[in-house]
């Protein structure tokens, strides 16, 4: 028995020192690697500047014929690559009045400027929300021992919110023009002077469409099977087509879709969920119809410092869709007036504004709206979009003062009824709820203000649907089993009462 215990300790004993020599060599091999290894960058960074797109805004170079030795599409890259990471550090920096990641792009000399003015900025509880735009670079001079570059950076479009003790005191769009140099440190470009040589005030030029009035009877549309999930894995062009039919053939001459910011990749663009979008158009086309497609729909962060991804998401798809006959819209986004206090009127207006802005610039030719999920936001940004579209879920007997309203207050612009309608659920959630013939009569009453009032029109929805997403109207039995009874036609393929209205013939 003794020798025994003795040969337990001998092995743990043994088992012990392999397992700290071990650790030792691991730790030893660790700091070599450490010690052999370049610094990679994006970690050295608070700011967590990595391999992904945080900050793109639009860059067109100027034609190449710079002073001293030329320099290669790789190294112009590589500038440009650092010039707009030294923006984007700088913008964090003046948001946090913090100085992480500065010194990763800045000389001393440069950075001491940065530093001054966020202490006089913390002392004053002075914070900047701002972004970059557009940057139009010339490169003026490239030294022959390639360390040192000038360039100047013309009309470089910035938009600031300037905060005194969290309450906005300014909101400005500048057009300036820059001078930098560079210099070569450690493989990266590290700004060693800034200098703003002009500044003015930027005001773009709003471009309004002259189809006033675009003869719009349509209705709001998702498949039956794939409501919220429509270009996902199970899209078939087929079945869109066969709906497209039905709707031509109740009467109706337009539908609107919904592009979802994050399901088509946020500033990536997936192409295989654009190509679906593209057959959905060509579905629309080969049916008569016209397309509203709505953009950003689900996304609520209107952060300045995600404006640039926004803008690369709305101009990929605009640019590759403009020219399809099917298209006859842009609505920006639906119902934003719905994040005014979660995330501030201000902001989210001031976002509205420039994306109107970039989708007008890509595609000066189709109208621009946004849908306003009431009556009481429909006039804002009026003489923005070139047709008011408003969203209308209350009592019908109000809806003619609204509809007057709108009109003395917007009395040059085209009107749409963005969505309407009247769930038919009665069921245990709501024992007391409308009926199919409840629904019919709504949808002939809205019809005849329709006609009363001129409007354009585009109702809520096709079908009937089995299953929403909780992320539609939340978890409550009773709100989603209302949601899922909109229809024109139900669940099982037959048309409801209301279906002879849903064109208002």
């Amino acid at each position: 028995m003794v020798n025994l215990n003795k040969n337990i300790v001998r092995s743990l004993l043994i088992t012990s020192y392999v397992l700290v020599i071990a650790v030792i060599i691991s730790g030893v091999s660790a700091l070599f690697v450490y010690l052999n290894t370049g610094a990679d960058r994006s970690s050295m960074l608070h700011t967590e500047i990595k391999k992904v797109d945080q900050y793109i805004p639009e860059v067109k170079w100027s034609l190449i014929n710079n002073e001293g030795r030329l320099m290669d599409d790789q190294t112009l890259k590589t500038l440009e690559n650092d010039y707009l990471d030294a923006w984007y550090v700088k913008l964090i920096a003046y948001k946090t009045n913090k100085t992480e990641g500065v010194k990763d792009y800045y000389t001393d000399n440069a950075r001491k400027n940065i530093y001054d003015l966020i202490e006089l900025n913390k002392d004053a509880e002075i914070t900047i929300e701002s972004t970059t735009l557009n940057h139009n670079p010339t490169l003026e001079f490239f030294s022959e021992d390639g360390q040192l570059v000038v360039l100047t950076d013309k009309d470089v479009i910035e938009y600031k919110r300037v905060f005194k003790d969290e309450k906005l005191v300014l909101e400005t769009t500048e057009k300036s023009t820059y001078k930098i140099i560079f210099l070569l440190e450690d493989g990266f470009w590290r700004i060693r002077h800034f200098v703003k040589e002009s500044s003015e005030n930027y005001q773009v030029e709003n471009l309004n469409t002259t189809k006033n009035n675009l003869n719009i009877k349509g209705i709001n549309y998702y498949p039956k099977e794939t409501p919220w999930n429509m270009f996902g894995d199970t899209f078939l062009e087929s079945i869109i087509s066969e709906d497209f039919k039905i709707i031509k053939d109740s009467g109706l001459n337009s539908v609107r879709v919904f592009v979802q910011y994050d399901d088509f990749g946020k500033a990536d663009v997936d192409k295989e969920k654009l190509k679906k979008l593209r057959q959905t158009l060509d579905a629309a086309e080969e049916n008569g119809l016209k397309v509203v497609v709505t953009l950003f729909d689900f996304y609520g962060d209107y952060s300045v410092l995600n404006w640039t991804l926004n803008m690369r998401h709305a101009k990929t798809i605009v640019s590759e869709l403009k020219d399809h006959k099917a298209v006859i819209a842009w609505d920006i986004k639906n119902e934003p007036n719905l994040d005014f206090d979660s995330r501030g009127k201000v902001t989210v207006i001031a976002w509205l504004n420039n994306m109107i802005n970039l989708v007008k610039s890509t595609d000066p030719i189709h109208p621009v709206t946004i849908g306003w999920s009431n009556t009481q936001s429909a006039s804002l940004l009026k003489n923005k979009v070139d047709f008011i579209s408003f969203h209308y879920y209350e009592d019908l007997e109000d809806l003619d003062t609204s509809i007057k309203s709108i009109k003395k207050e917007a009395p040059n612009k085209s009107l749409v009824l963005g969505e309407f309608g009247l769930s038919s659920y009665r069921g245990f959630w709501n024992p007391f709820g409308n009926s199919d013939s409840d629904q019919a009569k709504y949808h002939k009453e809205a019809q005849e203000i329709i006609a009363e009032n001129d409007l354009q029109f585009m109702s809520w929805t096709l079908y009937d649907f089995a299953k929403v997403p909780k992320e539609v109207v939340g978890r409550l039995p009773w709100r989603k089993n209302a949601q899922k009874h909109y229809g024109f036609i139900n669940d099982n393929g037959t048309k409801k009462e209301a279906f002879k209205f849903i064109s208002g013939q």
